[in-house]
């Protein structure tokens, strides 16, 4: 295995338990790695139309933008799949680890039943070619050091990589209401990983200041995705989007 193959492949687990691959699929799903599982499973699926795939050796691969495809060892097609911005799901029923994706508009719900796993894997993927157009992440910083107002007017930038227990936030700062802002840069379009990031940061600076003093979150990347999204407004978090070398992102 190369250096690069290492760094990609979070985790892999070969033949683990229910109750491990389980963990692993979880954890992957709430970080926004790219998470494939092989094992015997049978495959439900209801929405627009109804089926049932019988057990079978297959791969299921679930993405971080919320696609879910299920691959047999024929074809290049997939032979169930769900498009982007579905929720996603690892449990154990009965023993089996079971995975599901939905969405609700229009309704649709694909459940995969593994009876055995043989093997699963996390990956945290990055598309070069994108990078290479978007700057450095120091870029990104320089701008807002360089002209604060791009966060918010009224922000005053205080500390870069502060300290915390869950650790470095980029930026740390005022808002123009002396509220406390942990800021966390990113050079690409990210995904649920990065609003755990920042929740974490945000929660270890409330522990930190005293129990009057607000923190505030703000995510500064180019864009996110749909799922990310829903996370941001569920914790209360915000987004700033900015490319590192340009102007303010579309």
């Amino acid at each position: 295995m190369t250096a690069v193959e290492d760094e990609l492949r979070l985790e892999t687990r070969e033949r683990p338990s229910h109750g491990t691959a389980r963990d692993l699929v979880a954890e992957a799903i709430d970080t926004g790695a790219l998470v494939t599982v092989v094992g015997r499973c049978t495959v439900d699926y209801e929405g627009r139309a109804s089926s049932t795939l019988g057990p079978g050796e297959r791969l299921v691969m679930l993405k971080p933008d919320g696609a879910a495809l299920v691959h047999t060892d024929e074809g290049q097609q997939p032979v169930n799949w769900q498009p982007p911005d579905c929720d996603h799901e690892a449990r154990l029923d009965e023993g089996h680890l079971v995975v599901e994706s939905r969405r609700e508009t229009p309704a649709e719900h694909l459940r995969v039943d593994f009876e055995a796993v043989l093997e699963v894997s996390a990956y945290g993927l990055t598309d070069e070619g994108d990078l290479s157009l978007e700057g450095t992440e120091e870029d990104l910083r320089q701008r807002i050091l360089d002209e604060p107002s791009l966060i918010e007017e009224g922000f005053v930038p205080l500390a870069t990589e502060r300290g915390t227990p869950a650790g470095a936030v980029d930026i740390y700062g005022e808002d123009a209401d002396e509220r406390a802002v942990a800021v966390e840069l990113k050079r690409r379009r990210v995904g649920p990983d990065a609003v755990g990031q920042l929740g974490r940061y945000v929660d270890a600076l409330e522990r930190d200041l005293h129990a009057d003093r607000q923190v505030r979150g703000i995510l500064v990347a180019p864009s996110v995705t749909d799922r990310a999204s829903r996370l941001l407004a569920e914790r209360g978090l915000e987004l700033v989007a900015l490319t590192p070398t340009g102007g303010t992102a579309d």
